[in-house]
């Protein structure tokens, strides 16, 4: 190879590592401003002594976490986990006071959740996690039939998976959710500039406001669930705050809120 080739290779090998320090920066500094509000719908004087699960977790929310306000325990789940976050918690005196753990698992895994959970379970008789956080996942979250056909009759999942649009079941998945902790805390971002594979699923992949509306109107309805917002606006969300949301949604790409069981308000 020529001076110059290796010159050119050496350049572009150079400029992707760069790219890739400048992505790995950025991811640091949103975590950190995401958490700003989400530490709210924690309640950050309860934090301590208190167990985490982390779905769809990138490790860095609960590195943070771990560092501010040192919970018991917290595990993170993820399908494709990077190995590197993996590689910290064990090697830091910084985590003495919280046990973190991170395991490559989907959330529709149920087999190894299910043996993640009996490992990691605390208490028997108790078995939930005081919290669950679902930071930029719950619109991944989607078991239902694809829709795509109601917009194009053309289309055929088996073709062309990549433009399939799945329905969201906010019953079984909030459901699901509420089985494993006492308050399940949700944070959704929108950002159109943002590279993203699920852009190519409607807007992003994530909720339209139809959704969402669909979603607390389920939440509140039911009756069964307790619904607080904390971004962008502070409220606990009732039948009368219902008519209000839909301006909401119009207005903002980001949304912080908390769900909790009726009956299991202390």
């Amino acid at each position: 190879m020529s001076e110059e080739k290796e010159d050119i290779n050496e350049q572009s090998e150079s400029n992707e590592n760069q790219e890739s320090c400048a992505d790995d920066i950025s991811s640091w500094i949103e975590s950190i401003d995401e958490l700003s509000e989400i530490e709210k719908a924690f309640g950050t004087d309860e934090l301590c002594g208190k167990t985490i699960l982390d779905i769809g977790t990138y490790g860095i929310k609960p590195l943070y976490i771990a560092l501010k306000y040192k919970p018991k325990k917290i595990i993170g789940i993820n399908d494709g986990f990077p190995d590197s976050y993996a590689l910290i918690e064990p090697k830091s005196k910084l985590f003495v006071e919280t046990e973190i753990k991170f395991y490559d698992c989907s959330f529709f895994n149920d087999v190894k959740l299910n043996e993640i959970l009996a490992k990691e379970i605390l208490n028997e008789k108790d078995p939930k996690f005081d919290f669950v956080l679902v930071s930029k996942t719950l619109h991944h979250l989607r078991s239902g039939a694809c829709i795509a056909e109601r917009r194009d009759p053309k289309h055929s999942c088996k073709e062309d998976e990549k433009c399939c649009i799945y329905k969201f079941n906010e019953k079984e998945i909030f459901e699901r959710l509420l089985c494993l902790g006492k308050r399940l805390i949700v944070y959704e971002v929108f950002d159109p500039e943002t590279p993203d594979a699920d852009k190519i699923r409607g807007r992003g992949g994530h909720f339209t406001t139809n959704e969402w509306k669909q979603i607390f109107g389920f939440l509140v309805k039911s009756e069964k669930y307790r619904v607080k917002l904390i971004q962008p606006s502070r409220l606990c969300l009732d039948r009368e705050g219902l008519r209000e949301m839909d301006t909401i949604f119009r207005q903002v790409d980001v949304l912080c809120f908390y769900v909790e069981r009726v009956e299991e308000k202390q």
